[in-house]
C-alpha cells in the first residue's frame, strides 16, 4: 500500500538508446523505464531497435506528466544528431549502459 499520494503518481520518462557509443540512436517515451529498457535489451519488441541492435540505455529524463514527456520526445527527435550526442555525453561521457543502475 502506498505511504503517500506522491507514491500513487505515475512516472513518465523520455529515454535514449544507442547501439554503441555514438552509434545508432533511438528516442522513446515510457511510463516504466526499467521494463521498457529490458524489452529493448532482450529484443522482444519488433521494429527499429531490434533490427539495428539499439539496446544500450544511455540517457533518460523524468517528466512531470505524459503530455510533457511526449512533447519532450518530439522535441528531441527534431534535434540534430550532434546535439543528441552532446546531450548524452554531458551526463554519460563513456556511453555506459544505464540499465544496470536502474532500481528494478
Amino acid at each position: 500500500m502506498p505511504r503517500s499520494l506522491g507514491e500513487l503518481r505515475k512516472r513518465f520518462f523520455v529515454y535514449m538508446l544507442a547501439s554503441k557509443p555514438r552509434g545508432v540512436l533511438y528516442i522513446g517515451v515510457t511510463g516504466s523505464l526499467s521494463s521498457r529498457a529490458w524489452q529493448h535489451r532482450e529484443g522482444v519488441i519488433p521494429g527499429f531497435t531490434k533490427r539495428y541492435f539499439v539496446r544500450r540505455l544511455v540517457w533518460f529524463e523524468e517528466c512531470p506528466d505524459a503530455l510533457s514527456a511526449v512533447r519532450r520526445e518530439k522535441q528531441l527527435k527534431h534535434w540534430r544528431r550532434d546535439w543528441k550526442i552532446a546531450l548524452v555525453e554531458r551526463g554519460n561521457p563513456n556511453w555506459k549502459d544505464l540499465y544496470e543502475d536502474l532500481a528494478i
